[in-house]
C-alpha cells in the first residue's frame, strides 16, 4: 500500500493538456474510475483540455455523463502535461500507451496487488474494493475537491465499485467500502436500476454464450477446478464480440465444489484470454495471472497466452495446480 495520499489537482499544476486511460477490455471499474477521475479534472481545472481515453464501453454504460466524449482515435500526435493511467499497470493501455510514453508526467492510480507503482507519480492502494475507491478517497482530501462532486461524478464512482464488489458481496467490501456508497447513493441517482442495467441485465447474445459456455463446461482436480472455453468460430456463430463474455466466468465459480474457475476464449489466431476466479481468500489466482504476465486480485485475475487451447490449458492448470 502506498501511504501518502496525492494531491490531483496539484499534479496537474501547469497543465494545459490531461489524459485519463485505463487497461483494455476495461470492465465496469475502469470504465466508472476513468469517467469518474475525466468529469472531477473538467471541473477542478475548467482551463485545460482534458481527453479521456479508453476502448468504447458496452451501450450499458450510456447512463455515464460524457460516455460519447471518450477518444477512440489516436492517430493525433498529441503531447500532453500529464496522463493519469487507472485500474492498470502502464503497459496496459493499448494504443493510449503512445501518449503515456510522450507524456510529461505519468500519475498512476490502481488498487491492484500486482501494480509495483509506475509513472513519475503513483498510488496504490491493494486493500480497497477498487480504482473507484481510491478516487473518492482521494477526491475527499480537501472540502474544496470534495464539494466539486456532483450527480455525475457520484454515479461513475459508484459503477466502479459495485462492478469491483460484485455489487457489494464479494470479501474486498470493507465498511469502509459500504460507507463510500452511502454517500454516493445520497447524491439522488436511481441505484436499483443502475445495478440492473450495467450488472444484471444481459442481452439475449450474451445469455446465448453464457448458456454454451457452461454446457460445454467441463471439471478438473475432482470438481476443484472447472473449465470452459470460447473458440472464435463460435463466437462469430453467436454474433458475439469479447464484451459479451463478460461475467462467464463468475458463473463457473459458483458452481459448487469449485475452488478455482477457467474461463478460456481466443483473442488472436495463436492467443488466448484467461480469466481466473477462485472462491475464498486463500486461493491466490493473481500469482497465476502474474507468472504469465498478468495480473489482477487475490480471488480475481487474468491474462494473455500464446498458443492453442490445451497448450494455454496445460500451463495454467501446472500453476493452479501449485496454489491448490
Amino acid at each position: 500500500m502506498t501511504d501518502q495520499k496525492i494531491d490531483i489537482i496539484k499534479e496537474c499544476e501547469g497543465a494545459k493538456k490531461i489524459a485519463v486511460t485505463g487497461h483494455t477490455n476495461p470492465d465496469g471499474d475502469c470504465i466508472g474510475s476513468t469517467m469518474a477521475l475525466w468529469l472531477f479534472l473538467k471541473k477542478g481545472l475548467p482551463n485545460a483540455q482534458c481527453d479521456v481515453m479508453i476502448e468504447q464501453p458496452d451501450p450499458t454504460y450510456g447512463v455515464i455523463s460524457g460516455i460519447d466524449q471518450i477518444v477512440t482515435d489516436y492517430s493525433e500526435d498529441t503531447v500532453y502535461d500529464v496522463v493519469f493511467v487507472l485500474d492498470s499497470v502502464t503497459t496496459r493501455c493499448g494504443e493510449a500507451e503512445k501518449y503515456i510514453k510522450t507524456a510529461g508526467k505519468v500519475v498512476n492510480i490502481d488498487h491492484h496487488m500486482s501494480n509495483p507503482g509506475e509513472g513519475n507519480v503513483h498510488y496504490v492502494v491493494p486493500d480497497a474494493s477498487s480504482c473507484g475507491e481510491v478516487l473518492y478517497d482521494l477526491f475527499c482530501i480537501k472540502d474544496e475537491y470534495k464539494n466539486l462532486i456532483d450527480k455525475d461524478i457520484a454515479l461513475a464512482l459508484y459503477i466502479a465499485i459495485i462492478h469491483d464488489t460484485g455489487v457489494l458481496q464479494y470479501s474486498n467490501t470493507a465498511p469502509k467500502t459500504l460507507r463510500i456508497v452511502a454517500d454516493l447513493i445520497s447524491y439522488g441517482f436511481d441505484f436499483p436500476k443502475l445495478i440492473d442495467k450495467t450488472f444484471y441485465e444481459n442481452t439475449y447474445v450474451q445469455s446465448q454464450v453464457l448458456g454454451r459456455a457452461l454446457l460445454e463446461a467441463f471439471p478438473l482436480l475432482d470438481g476443484q477446478v472447472m473449465v470452459s472455453r470460447m473458440e472464435q468460430k463460435t463466437m462469430d456463430f453467436y454474433g458475439a464480440v469479447k464484451s459479451d463474455l463478460s461475467g462467464i466466468v463468475n458463473q463457473l465459480r459458483i458452481i459448487k465444489g469449485v475452488k478455482v474457475a477457467i474461463f478460456i476464449y481466443e483473442v488472436g489466431p495463436t492467443e488466448h484470454k484467461v480469466s481466473l476466479r477462485s472462491s475464498s481468500d486463500d486461493i491466490n489466482v493473481a500469482t497465476v495471472a502474474t507468472y504469465f504476465g498478468g495480473g489482477g486480485h487475490i480471488r480475481a485475475a487474468g491474462c494473455n497466452i500464446n498458443g492453442n487451447f490445451y497448450d494455454v490449458l496445460n500451463a495454467i492448470m501446472e500453476q493452479v495446480e501449485k496454489i491448490l
